[in-house]
């Protein structure tokens, strides 16, 4: 899909707020409200724009404890990744999951109210995982920037 210059303002300011309306975009991008809409449609059905949600506050909601954790498997195939992928797919803790190059197999992004459930979570459900080899976690002290967008220009 080819963007425009409208194209790239509509999806930066849908970034920043996901809820806008076509009414309030319309004053961003200065096009009207139902280009705006018009536009928005199709980038959405294009793929571009693959949904809209609403950023939390896991430390209000009690999740102060973030964890990246790095996973090493035992051995490897598909059967045994896609295993690992049920495994990341029905645990509500891990928030992030990539399967990465370098000295880790898989990088995971763990997210639990405190210490004590994050190592509930690993001694009682990762290590056991029959195809996880070595995990290695840091604890976020402190977050410098959590942008989860796209730098769009």
């Amino acid at each position: 899909m080819n963007l425009d210059s409208f194209d790239i303002t509509i999806l930066a300011a849908l970034q920043r707020d996901g809820a806008m309306t076509n009414a309030a975009l319309s004053e961003v991008v200065n096009l009207s409200a139902s280009q705006c809409s018009r536009r928005r449609a199709a980038l959405e059905q294009a793929g571009v724009i693959s949904g809209y949600s609403a950023r939390l506050n896991a430390a209000k909601l009690g999740y102060g404890m973030r964890a990246i954790i790095r996973v090493n498997l035992s051995s490897h195939g598909q059967s045994k990744e896609d295993d690992f992928a049920r495994f990341v797919a029905s645990h509500p803790q891990i928030r992030s999951a990539f399967s990465v190059s370098g000295d880790a197999d898989y990088v995971l992004d763990v997210r639990t109210r405190d210490l004590d459930a994050f190592a509930e979570f690993v001694h009682r459900q990762l290590l056991p995982h029959p195809q996880v080899s070595q995990v290695r976690s840091e604890i976020v002290l402190k977050t410098l920037k959590d942008d989860r967008g796209i730098a769009v220009s």
